[in-house]
């Protein structure tokens, strides 16, 4: 088998009947009625997935919930998530208090109890209901709510 190297520099000269048949081969399944262009990079990718990985669980995960989403209302909103790496420490005050949230590779850690949210931890502490991440300042909003 040639390296990925290799198959990824003939893709820009395979013909449409070329690349229809690397299609059926990889992805084993007929192709799709697409742009040459596209079918490339879609090759090229599930070349580079095979050889490095895919997407991890977490992407997996709202990739499908976003479908869902779509399928059920016909569109859909998306916010982008600040990506916080396992390890990272949230610290925030409220009411005179100091609050300290470990994100975990499954969620959150506060208090010694998990939870799946930011925004389960924000009314934990507060009582009220408040997006987790506008809570522990970690959108662009400026003005977070009274710091108590």
């Amino acid at each position: 088998m040639k390296r990925l190297d290799q198959q990824l520099e003939e893709l820009p000269s395979c013909s449409s009947s070329a690349l229809r048949e690397r299609w059926r081969s990889i992805f084993r399944t007929v192709a799709p009625d697409m742009a040459p262009d596209l079918m490339r990079r879609a090759i090229a990718w599930r070349l580079q997935e095979r050889a490095h990985g895919g997407l991890a669980p977490s992407a997996m995960k709202k990739i499908s919930a976003l479908q869902a989403t779509l399928a059920r209302n016909g569109a859909m909103e998306t916010v982008a998530a600040p990506v916080l790496k396992p390890g990272t420490r949230l610290v925030r005050e409220w009411h005179g208090r100091t609050y300290h949230v470990l994100v975990c590779d499954e969620g959150y850690e506060y208090d010694g109890r998990r939870y799946r949210s930011l925004s389960q931890i924000a009314r934990a502490i507060t009582g009220a209901a408040w997006s987790g991440p506008r809570f522990f300042g970690l959108n662009s909003s400026k003005n977070i709510g009274p710091q108590g």
